[in-house]
């Protein structure tokens, strides 16, 4: 019995011992865990843009082809893309290859009217001579006066229409010939989609005709972009945009939105919205027409105000607040009034200083 009571106290005091030993380790691995300590951050004044952003090209506003007025060979360009015109500048020449039925009817007409003309000269002499002898009247002297000259008119107009056909040009247009292709308009030749020796087509009503050349103003350029229809209600004509052209890596241009379709494109389950706006260059600066690009849409700004990372911002319910520190790792709250957020960097309209340090919640340092 005596023996039994032994065995049970010993049990106890081995009991007390190992609850005993639990605690002390569990303090002293308490007192050893590391202690959050939290960053902190002020204000600061900066600019805050709301922005979407809209991907597309850069290019002329106007891009005139330049097709010739009779069809032929080209028989000699005078330009290559990259050189800059002025309108009337000669870009090429084509050579007639004469139609043989048409050619064929043109020198019969030069034939006929030949044989007239000389029919009516010798008219003209012989009433010229009646005319003197008292033979014949003034009117009717007159009127073979007037067939002589209306049978050389007829005579150089069949020599002009055979020139016509057989070259491209009349011999009384001087300078002015069809067979020398002109630039319509100043600028840059954009692209010369010929060769010497490829035919060409003139432009009716059945044929657009070929293409000599495009000549563009390098200075008018417009950005043509595509924006999402959850945007399209944001943009207004006139609101500014940033350019970044992915070949021009560093260098942002600005430009003004200046059209806004009224029609919507499905795209890969979107609706897309084209966009148009006029890109403002600086003295030098030069862009190729073509060149891909990333318009930031500016929906609203701000100018040097104050204004902290959306991280330090705390919600309670649609309530925002921040932790204002009031002594080491100690922090009070404090109610604050937002304005504009581009999504990183909120603008503080009323609640915080800038010379106040605000906690960092969501990035605790642990000792």
């Amino acid at each position: 019995m005596k023996k039994g009571r032994v065995t049970l106290l010993l049990i106890f005091v081995l009991l007390v011992v190992a609850g005993a030993a639990y605690t002390l380790n569990h303090l002293y691995e308490k007192e050893q865990a590391p202690q959050a300590r939290f960053g902190v951050e002020t204000p600061r004044i900066a600019d805050i843009i709301k922005k979407s952003v809209s991907s597309g090209t850069i290019g002329p506003r106007k891009e005139i082809l330049i097709k010739p007025q009779i069809s032929g060979i080209v028989d000699e360009l005078f330009v290559e893309a990259g050189d800059t015109v002025m309108a009337g500048a000669v870009l090429a020449r084509v050579r007639v290859v004469p139609d043989m039925a048409a050619l064929a009817s043109a020198q019969s007409r030069v034939e006929r009217s030949r044989i007239s003309l000389e029919n009516s000269r010798r008219d003209f002499e012989r009433q010229e001579s009646l005319l003197a002898s008292g033979v014949v009247s003034e009117q009717d002297f007159q009127q073979s006066e007037t067939s002589y000259l209306q049978a050389q008119e007829e005579k150089l107009a069949a020599e002009d229409n055979l020139r016509i056909v057989k070259e491209g040009a009349a011999s009384r247009a001087g300078e002015a010939s069809n067979t020398m292709i002109t630039s319509t308009v100043d600028g840059m030749v954009l692209d010369v989609p010929v060769e010497v020796g490829n035919q060409v087509i003139q432009a009716n009503t059945f044929n657009e005709g070929t293409t000599i050349s495009s000549v563009a103003d390098m200075t008018d350029l417009i950005f043509r972009g595509q924006i999402d229809e959850s945007e399209i209600e944001n943009l207004r004509v006139g609101i500014p945009l940033i350019l970044s052209i992915g070949a021009m890596p560093g260098k942002k241009f600005d430009a003004v939105l200046e059209y806004i379709s009224p029609k919507g494109v499905p795209d890969n389950g979107a609706v897309q919205f084209e966009i148009r706006a006029a890109v403002t260059l600086d003295e030098g600066d030069f862009i190729r027409a073509g060149f891909s690009a990333n318009a930031d849409v500016v929906l609203d700004q701000r100018k040097q105000v104050l204004a902290l990372s959306e991280a330090l911002v705390q919600y309670e319910g649609p309530k925002p607040f921040v932790e204002v520190q009031v002594g080491p790792q100690q922090f009070e709250r404090r109610d604050v009034e937002l304005g504009l957020s581009d999504g990183l960097t909120v603008e503080v309209l009323s609640g915080v200083e800038a010379s106040d340090s605000l906690k960092r919640w969501n990035q605790p340092i642990f000792d």
